[in-house]
């Protein structure tokens, strides 16, 4: 995995740039003051066209069991998914990814997934959209499948929208549940390269 320290004068253009080359950025920990360039060998990706949702979680979502918006609390999302939880005790969400991400969000290229329960945000996700690409970012979850059912309202929005690549920068067993695949570096530039030819499209 390609990685490589830059801290000074990161902007959001700079940023956006990043990723229309292939990389995203990480800290070590929350608490790291600095972030560094990722570039893996392998790129976790979903293709929209194969996205599997397992007859459990297609049950649950017939219930209608959270309230699902978009954009409305992007820094609530992003907050949380920067908290300790008991499956991930530290993040790499530091403050300079807050606020490279919330000035995105500002400029309109980072979007918010979110599941309420009542008025209490209880599930969401975060991402960048350039072009005909979205990057997912991190996701979180204070109920059962509610980080799941945001993944599935996202998937169900970019196919609506016309986009081509849903990049998750890594795969976990979580999200191959849901089809996602690892994709050597260069079949990813290709995917990259023809998303970054298409006009931004709204999300």
């Amino acid at each position: 995995m390609a990685r490589s320290s830059h801290t000074a004068a990161i902007t959001p253009e700079i940023l956006l740039r990043a990723y229309a080359a292939g990389l995203f950025p990480m800290a070590e920990s929350a608490d790291d003051p600095e972030i560094f360039w990722v570039q893996p060998e392998m790129r976790g990706v979903i293709p929209l066209d194969g996205f599997h949702v397992s007859k459990s979680l297609a049950k649950t979502m017939r219930r209608r069991p959270f309230d699902i918006r978009f954009n409305t609390a992007f820094d609530q999302v992003i907050a949380k998914c920067g908290e300790p939880a008991p499956d991930r005790p530290s993040t790499w969400i530091n403050p300079l990814i807050l606020m490279l991400y919330k000035e995105l969000h500002r400029l309109g290229y980072a979007h918010s997934v979110e599941a309420w329960e009542g008025e209490e945000l209880v599930g969401g996700l975060y991402g960048v959209s350039l072009g005909s690409a979205f990057f997912g970012e991190s996701m979180f979850s204070r109920r059962t499948d509610a980080s799941k059912i945001c993944l599935v309202h996202l998937v169900e929005r970019l196919r609506e929208k016309g986009f081509t690549l849903l990049d998750t920068q890594f795969t976990t067993d979580h999200l191959k549940s849901f089809g996602a695949v690892d994709v050597p570096k260069r079949d990813y530039e290709k995917l990259l390269d023809r998303a970054m030819q298409s006009a931004d499209l709204d999300f």
